[in-house]
């Protein structure tokens, strides 16, 4: 089993025109994620490197039936790219972006209450459904499917939590990272909450 993502997951890239967008939604594809296309304002009708790029997330979900984002955009356009994800119907916003600022994240909270969208992050390292689906900045190859949850604030303790796991042969169903911030969207309780009722 598994909580937010799985391998029917449809995941777009807020801002994959950018290095770190392409990079990251590459090595997901990669690892097998259904990674269906991305947004960046302006060069919508353009394809880079197999992605199909939208000028709106509305346009992408439309066009690919996307149902969960993840974003790389600079920390001052974060609030509104996770509002405009929102507001696209998007089930899942993974916001990776580092620095947004704490009242900006008052305001998407306020937002998104009573909507049917969940938010991990920001200033998280991702989630990953260990075979199955990989969305954020996390190395895959440390992940090994099995019968543990993981759920941390901090990017790199969850990569070492779960690395001295996989070494010792216990593998996990779904490894999440909340982030650092004050305000994010999704707290250490809410998962615990999602994995004991997986």
């Amino acid at each position: 089993m598994s909580v937010l993502v799985n391998k029917d997951t449809r995941v777009i890239t807020q801002g994959i025109t950018g290095a770190t967008g392409l990079f990251h939604a590459q090595g997901a594809r990669d690892y097998g994620t259904q990674m269906v296309g991305g947004v960046t304002p302006g060069k919508g009708g353009t394809v880079i490197d197999g992605f199909p790029v939208f000028n709106t997330v509305e346009d992408a979900v439309k066009e690919t039936g996307a149902n969960a984002s993840v974003i790389y955009v600079p920390p001052i356009g974060s609030a509104d790219a996770i509002m405009e994800a929102v507001d696209a119907g998007i089930e899942l916003v993974i916001c990776i972006t580092e620095g947004v600022p704490v009242l900006d994240m008052v305001k998407v909270k306020k937002y998104m209450e009573g909507k049917n969208c969940r938010l991990i992050g920001p200033n998280c390292p991702g989630v990953i459904t260990p075979g199955e689906c990989k969305i954020g900045i996390m190395p895959g190859y440390i992940h090994k499917p099995g019968p543990v949850g993981v759920v941390s604030r901090s990017g790199t303790l969850t990569y070492e939590a779960v690395w001295q796991l996989t070494t010792r042969d216990i593998g996990q169903t779904t490894c999440v990272g909340i982030g650092g911030d004050p305000v994010n969207g999704t707290s250490h309780l809410e998962v615990l909450q999602m994995f004991e009722n997986d």
